[in-house]
């Protein structure tokens, strides 16, 4: 793309996001009572199965998910937007155990059950690891539309993030989680529409020939079975910790909820598939870098906007569930009942806002954080799957308190290299899920014998 094709880009960039912030935010209802703003209820009528599946589709397709997704086809084929499509069993897994917790359990929340199985200091140690995963979710999908708008470390980088999320910020501060559902229904219809605008573009441009898009990649660990395996791993406690997947799973009746979770499973999957058909496009092309961007920019200037569009629709998407989910955590989940107010849940949005936006300055890598809070979360699997039996609090803390020591030992690269049994780009990573998940369950257990023993 040529020099003045890039600054009328980044021109129509700006207009973009300042157009689409602006109409979600006349279409965000005020939300005046704490109902609304904190679950989403107009007149004690809960969200359809419509909205609801639409919502939870586009809130966890993030923007880094899809750059993932595509930088993944880029690396490895098909295989690699399989790998990471395993990630959205966790709707089914969620939906399925959540569906019989209230039921079954007649349990209103996950901090109810928590609370009332393992005591308030597990509903602490829950709370800041959630706390993690939102907070995660602010940098590293802003982190995503920054890179449209420059480098990293430019000056257009970081304007473009710190304008994008105060816009965000502003229509979801206005209704709270009605606000994101409302919006969400929106930001699912255009990014279904963009998404077979690009396939559309694509595909003919490879003599229509499907089957070498699915055929591409090599189904070997190095070829990124190794991350397929993680996230078949990881699925079993990985939506246990995102808040803005499980908030969604009590506000409507549970016949609603599980059906919206079954087909919101197969819908997820599918696009992260397909997106992942830019990704193998760029390795056919012998591209380099940041798939999704380099594949929009070869193809001229208005797919450049097109793909940039379904970029900023993503990310928004997911930031205000984010900070919808915050609000709600800190006001509702740990807060007073005689002190839950819609002042409040602003006031934490803004907090999240400024807290969240600090990593951008520092430079991490946005599939981190994915990969580390899924590992640092290994041990609520024991949790969650037994959720009926009866096992002590002590249960619960060495359970998470091994997949916290996992997570960290990854994190900071200490991984003994007599661990890894396996070959690939994600061996280390498989290597500490699979001991993780051993010890998390063994000590799971342990700490029931050690609680009759005393």
């Amino acid at each position: 793309m040529r020099i003045n094709q890039m600054e009328q880009l980044l021109q129509h960039q700006w207009g973009l996001i300042v157009l689409a912030s602006a109409a979600l935010f006349f279409v965000a209802p005020l939300a005046r009572t704490a109902g609304a703003f904190f679950k989403a209820t107009v007149k004690d009528r809960a969200p359809s199965a419509w909205i609801l599946t639409s919502s939870l589709v586009i809130s966890w397709i993030f923007a880094k998910s899809i750059t993932n997704a595509a930088n993944l086809g880029l690396s490895f084929g098909i295989v690699g937007g399989l790998a990471y499509s395993v990630y959205y069993l966790s709707f089914l897994v969620a939906g399925w155990i959540i569906y019989r917790m209230r039921t079954q359990g007649r349990f209103v929340s996950i901090h109810q059950f928590l609370e009332g199985k393992y005591g308030r200091s597990a509903l602490v140690v829950f709370s800041l690891l959630i706390a993690f995963r939102l907070f995660n979710e602010v940098w590293s999908n802003t982190m995503v539309i920054g890179s449209y708008f420059g480098a990293r470390g430019s000056a257009g980088y970081y304007w473009a993030i710190l304008v994008f999320t105060l816009l965000t910020l502003a229509y979801v501060i206005k209704g709270g989680l009605q606000s994101s559902l409302l919006t969400d229904v929106i930001q699912m219809i255009l990014f279904g529409v963009l998404l077979f605008v690009i396939l559309g573009v694509l595909l003919p441009k490879e003599d229509n020939d499907l089957g070498r898009f699915v055929a591409s990649g090599s189904w070997t660990l190095g070829g990124g079975l190794d991350l397929m395996l993680v996230a078949l791993i990881q699925v079993f406690s990985y939506p246990f910790h995102d808040p803005v997947l499980t908030d969604r799973a009590f506000i409507a009746s549970p016949r609603v909820t599980l059906r919206s979770f079954i087909v919101a499973t197969f819908i997820g999957m599918l696009c992260i598939v397909l997106f992942s058909f830019v990704g193998i496009y760029a390795q056919f092309r012998g591209m380099e870098g940041q798939a999704a961007m380099e594949v929009s920019r070869s193809l001229g200037l208005v797919m450049a906007l097109i793909m940039n569009f379904i970029m900023v629709t993503s990310a928004a998407s997911t930031l205000d569930s984010t900070f919808s989910s915050f609000a709600k955590l800190v006001v509702v989940d740990l807060g007073q009942a005689q002190k839950i107010t819609v002042r409040r849940g602003r006031l934490a949005m803004i907090l999240l806002t400024m807290v969240g936006t600090i990593p951008v300055f520092l430079g991490p890598t946005i599939l981190s954080a994915t990969t580390i809070s899924g590992t640092m979360v290994l041990g609520l699997a024991p949790v969650f799957l037994f959720w009926k039996k009866e096992f002590p609090a002590l249960s619960f803390h060495l359970s998470v308190g091994v997949g916290l020591l996992m997570g960290i030992i990854y994190a900071v690269g200490r991984v003994p290299d007599s661990w890894i049994w396996f070959e690939g780009k994600y061996a280390a990573l498989l290597a500490v899920n699979i001991i993780g998940t051993i010890l998390s369950f063994s000590l799971f257990y342990l700490g029931r014998f050690l609680a009759k023993a005393k």
